[in-house]
């Protein structure tokens, strides 16, 4: 069933103008900081929602830090963050869903804006969420539950069976391969550092190599999918360890990346950098595997959205298990 707005969420539309975690400029954490802006405006086919929690994905700190300003550049003040979980605030008459709908969504403007007391993003992007999912748990799952799905699905054309090797495996988006590779009745391999053996097995892994210890590509074993999570293992490094018509795919959108997947396509082994792209459908897939059972989401630790700069030191730092979540303050 819808839930009501709470009067704090009316009082601030009928205002026009929101609170935003934003940016001024390119810089380390310290440049986040709490700002008052207008509302943005929602057009057809989008969905108004009121955030009540995001999390930080590392994506959220390389745009911060200007890592990646010559593919998008300029326009502040900015507002961080892809992942949001909420309630649809407006809406269409004939849209799929209704005020006080419980919400998350993968944001689909290339500037992000989860950050903030409301955001606006296409319908098709945006999934229902039942009461047994909470708005922390929601906002985890978007961009890493998303970039796991359609590396493994679409980009590995995954297969039950399939030998599957996760690197990175205790991270936001290497927890999800694990279980989702395993939903699929796959054998999975990961690798993490040795502190996290008992949790990447918890996941369901059938076999963990801490990279400390071991170096999977020097490994006799051979996989159908080689998942790098981390972007440490690049493409030549880890052909030798791929069977015939293996894959590798990787989340590092680097040029070296981009130039890896032109030149391999061809071949029997091939590689492929991926960037994920906002699902409605694919949110969905990933609220069916957590209600019956074969997802859990940890969360790593929780800020207020407040204290947003800090999340962004938690996971420049180095997250060892699963997600950084921000949420929204009550008045």
């Amino acid at each position: 069933m819808p839930t009501k707005l709470d009067t704090t969420a009316e009082m601030t539309m009928q205002a026009g103008m929101m609170r935003a975690m934003i940016y001024d400029d390119y810089g380390n954490a310290g440049v986040l900081h709490v700002g008052s802006i207008a509302i943005p405006e929602r057009s057809a086919g989008q969905l108004l929602i009121d955030v009540r929690a995001s999390s930080v994905n590392p994506i959220d700190y390389r745009l911060r830090s200007g890592e990646m300003k010559g593919l998008l550049p300029g326009g502040f003040p900015r507002i961080p963050g892809y992942d949001v979980a909420g309630v649809v605030a407006d809406c269409d008459a004939d849209s799929d869903f209704v005020i006080g709908d419980r919400v998350i969504a993968f944001l689909d403007s290339a500037r992000g804006g989860a950050c903030a007391d409301f955001a606006v993003c296409s319908a098709g992007v945006a999934a229902k969420i039942p009461a047994t999912i909470s708005y922390e748990i929601g906002a985890a799952m978007p961009l890493a539950g998303t970039t796991a799905l359609q590396s493994l699905r679409d980009h590995g054309k995954m297969k039950s069976a399939h030998r599957v090797l996760i690197n990175g495996a205790s991270g936001g988006v290497g927890m999800f391969a694990v279980q989702i590779a395993k939903a699929s009745g796959c054998h999975v391999d990961a690798v993490a550092s040795g502190d996290n053996r008992e949790f990447c097995m918890a996941l369901g892994a059938d076999h963990f190599y801490d990279y400390e210890k071991t170096d999977f590509t020097e490994s006799d074993e051979r996989w159908d999918i080689v998942f790098d999570a981390a972007g440490k293992a690049s493409y030549f490094e880890a052909r030798d360890v791929m069977l015939d018509g293996g894959r590798y795919i990787s989340t590092e959108p680097d040029v070296k990346g981009m130039l890896m997947t032109v030149l391999t396509w061809p071949l029997s082994k091939s590689g492929k950098v991926m960037l994920a792209r906002p699902n409605g459908d694919d949110l969905r897939e990933l609220i069916r595997l957590h209600e019956s059972g074969k997802l859990e989401v940890t969360i790593d630790s929780q800020f207020p959205m407040s204290e947003i700069a800090d999340a962004h030191r938690r996971v420049e730092n180095g997250v060892d298990r699963g997600k950084v979540v921000l949420v929204k303050e009550t008045a």
